[in-house]
């Protein structure tokens, strides 16, 4: 599933070729998760003015004569993709939505169907809204500090990992990029949640800040057919953990470790991770 890091690349990448096109038509494939929310030609003749993330959603503001004129809001499910083509080929089986624009066709591939593309007319108004009240502090988000991170997960009986994973406390700790930050911090992934001490939280948002920003520097993860914008990720190859059950530790030695928690593969070192 694209997480953080293939979302914010994703971002990247169509910010520059999108931000100031003109939105020439759009054009609805087989129905995604929740429904446009808007007539599709309704699109047209408006501008969009910026691509922005929050959290896995993608939000392209747009704007109509200087005026703002709501946005779409973007989710890439477990197998989706957005790339811009310069010709507007025909679509195929698994392109379900096209946003027709002046700097090519903005196409959302996704084989699986769990992807969306929803209109609103403000982030904080309307489906938009909803979609995004439950999520968590951005990672990055000064206001995340080892101290509220701590707070939060004060009381819990969750094992750490499926709480960081939850995304209400913090985004963006996908299944992989939460294997890869525990190790680094040194912490089992079975602890109960409730247990961080505020030592230990410190040492966990660091390496989720750390990881995450490697893995945007490397493209994301392309663990089956990620892609954005066309290109492949590489984190995948620079795991010290994750798909790597039963080979050796790169720290001591000690077989990596494959567990199971909330229906996710967990990957870690008993040697090196303590509850």
């Amino acid at each position: 599933m694209p997480e953080l890091p293939e979302v914010e690349v994703t971002r990247r990448a169509l910010a520059p070729r999108l931000e100031g096109a003109l939105v020439e038509g759009a054009r609805v494939g087989k129905p995604l998760r929740w429904p446009l929310g808007c007539e599709a030609s309704s699109l047209a003749g408006l501008r969009i003015d910026a691509v922005s993330r929050r959290g896995k959603y993608l939000w392209l503001a747009l704007s109509r004569g200087g005026a703002p004129a709501g946005g779409l809001l973007w989710h890439l499910g477990m197998s989706g993709s957005l790339a811009v083509a310069v010709t507007d080929s025909p679509p195929g089986p698994h392109h379900h939505f096209d946003l027709l624009t002046s700097a090519g066709c903005l196409r959302l591939t996704d084989p699986r169907r769990f992807g969306a593309v929803v209109w609103g007319a403000a982030l904080d108004d309307g489906m938009p809204a909803r979609l995004l009240a439950r999520l968590g502090r951005e990672p990055f988000d000064p206001s995340l500090t080892a101290e509220s991170l701590w707070q939060a997960f004060r009381g819990r009986r969750v094992a750490i990992k499926p709480a960081l994973m939850a995304g209400d406390v913090v985004v963006g700790a996908g299944n992989i990029y939460a294997c890869e930050a525990l190790y680094r911090a040194g912490i089992d992934p079975r602890m109960p949640a409730g247990r961080l001490s505020r030592p230990r939280s410190a040492r966990l948002l660091a390496a989720l800040q750390e990881v995450l920003a490697q893995a945007i520097d490397a493209g994301g993860s392309s663990l089956k057919d990620f892609r954005a914008d066309g290109h492949l990720g590489g984190f995948q190859n620079l795991t010290a953990v994750y798909g790597r059950a039963g080979l050796p530790c790169l720290r001591c030695g000690h077989p990596v470790t494959r567990t199971v928690q909330a229906q996710r593969a967990t990957f870690f070192c008993p040697g090196c991770q303590k509850r």
